[in-house]
């Protein structure tokens, strides 16, 4: 290590060789992390309950050991207890997706309960403000606190660091769909380093997309063991019979490889995945996406309350924008246009104006100049949009209006993004099922990339979140949003 040289406190595997065997097989960094993590909650709890209790406590100093010293120091036992029943600090979920903090909501939840139960029981007065105060503000401190980890590990992950070494079995054809996944999205942690294939060949002889092909499928566990891999990645192969798959996941008990076996349908995931056990066979149930229900209703209530509450925060800003629109060029404020919603209905989207009146006859006369994937129509360089149109493009400030569309019902502040009625005309059955649901105010195409995203990506993030929609995942996109707003990335 050279002078002056930083060292990281949570260090990747080291260097792996062709054969699939590594310099050094322990993996040190995911147990950092956890005990970050765990300081972290506790350090975040503490802080919470020694401030609320103080604040509250001041006022009735006489009793404090009674009624605040004793609640105190319960509701953050309690609450560290209910993190560590629920498995909120299992390494397989700190760092990536919305399971982490489905756990850690969990957890806060049922220690509002047992509080609130315990408050009955002992009769005591001043349990509300532990529930209803405490936790709460619990939740929101822990949960930031989570987030800025989340930030430092993927920057650490995007360098190349605290990254899982993967050894991936399966047809060449799912193993390079896997291997561009892991390099395309490398904050979810995975790095495939070597994999292991029906004849033991790659596309280039003894290497796979650029991955060293260490094996054939029967070898797996033998490379798994030598080589110090953290996750065995099984991908779809007619070699995986039950009997193979439940053979290797014996030969690697003992190890510190953890086996994830990807099913067919690649796209199902989330909440529509359960695992039930069947006359003594495993059987993976895929359930069907809920398009109407209670969750709906809820999805309903949450979209319209959070439009009013978004239209009084940004009423200033949008008035003064809208001043802007009218002194930058002539024509109106507002600009409709017809867009397709759910099933099939057509209705009015509100926008800033942001091009020059007459655009949308001009767009024949640049349709050789077309940048934009598959039916849509973009251009980086928009000869019709005005000065002040490019700064709202950049920023997504055009689309504001759009929470009136939210209020009003034919809109949703999460879904697939709207098409016009000349692009939906195109659409084939699969494609058609992105108006089953809403389309949305932001969505999963909004978070990764926008304008910048391949037609097939973007129909796929769409279906996506057709098929696995949740209100978790509505909660991740909004709050992702808001860094993709203001990077201003594939915004044009």
């Amino acid at each position: 290590m050279q002078q002056g040289e930083l060292v990281n406190p949570f260090p990747s595997a080291r260097g792996r060789l062709a054969d699939g065997a590594v310099n050094q097989p322990a993996i040190d960094w995911e147990e950092r992390y956890r005990r970050t993590v765990i300081t972290g909650d506790m350090v975040a709890t503490a802080v919470v309950v020694a401030a609320i209790g103080s604040f509250f406590g001041s006022r009735d100093a006489a009793n404090w050991h009674e009624k605040w010293g004793i609640l105190a120091f319960g509701t953050e036992l309690l609450v560290l207890g209910a993190l560590a029943v629920s498995r909120s600090w299992a390494p397989a979920v700190l760092g990536q997706g919305a399971e982490e903090f489905r756990r850690l909501g969990r957890s806060l939840f049922a220690a509002a309960v047992v509080l609130a139960l315990g408050g009955i029981a002992f009769t005591s007065q001043n349990i509300k403000l532990w529930i209803f105060v405490a936790i709460p503000a619990i939740a929101l401190v822990t949960m930031i606190e989570r987030y800025l980890l989340r930030l430092w590990l993927h920057k650490q992950r995007k360098e190349g660091r605290c990254l899982r070494p993967v050894l991936a079995a399966g047809s060449a054809a799912t193993l390079s769909d896997l291997i561009s996944r892991a390099r395309k999205f490398p904050h979810l942690g995975w790095r495939v380093d070597a994999v292991c294939t029906t004849d033991g060949l790659g596309h280039d002889g003894d290497h796979l997309d650029g991955v060293p092909v260490v094996g054939r499928l029967a070898d797996v566990a033998d490379h798994v063991r030598r080589g110090g891999y953290r996750v065995v990645a099984v991908t779809p192969d007619p070699h995986w019979s039950p009997d193979r798959l439940q053979r290797l996941a014996w030969n690697l008990e003992g190890s510190d490889a953890e086996m994830v076996v990807a099913p067919v349908l690649m796209e199902v995931a989330g909440p529509r995945l359960h695992v039930d056990a069947v006359l003594g066979i495993p059987l993976l149930r895929v359930s069907m996406p809920t398009f109407t229900g209670g969750r709906r209703v809820v999805k309903a209530v949450v979209d319209r309350m959070g439009a009013a509450v978004l239209l009084l925060v940004f009423a200033p800003l949008m008035a003064l924008v809208g001043l802007c629109v009218a002194m930058d060029s002539r024509g109106g404020v507002f600009y409709r246009q017809r867009r397709v919603g759910k099933d099939g209905q057509e209705f009015m989207i509100l926008k800033f104006r942001t091009m020059v009146p007459g655009a949308h006859g001009a767009k024949a006369g640049l349709a050789h100049r077309n940048e934009g994937a598959g039916v849509m129509f973009k251009l980086r360089r928009d000869p019709r949009v005005t000065r002040v149109g490019s700064v709202l493009r950049r920023y997504s400030i055009d689309e504001l209006p759009q929470l009136f569309n939210v209020l009003t019902g034919s809109m949703s502040l999460v879904g697939p993004r709207p098409p016009l009625p000349e692009e939906s005309a195109e659409y084939g059955p699969d494609i058609r099922r992105r108006l089953l649901v809403k389309p949305g105010l932001t969505g999963l195409w909004q978070i990764s990339g926008r304008s910048d995203l391949p037609w097939e990506e973007a129909v796929r993030l769409d279906l996506r979140y057709v098929e696995d929609w949740s209100l978790a995942l509505d909660t991740v996109i909004l709050w992702k949003t808001l860094r993709a707003v203001v990077s201003g990335q594939g915004a044009y």
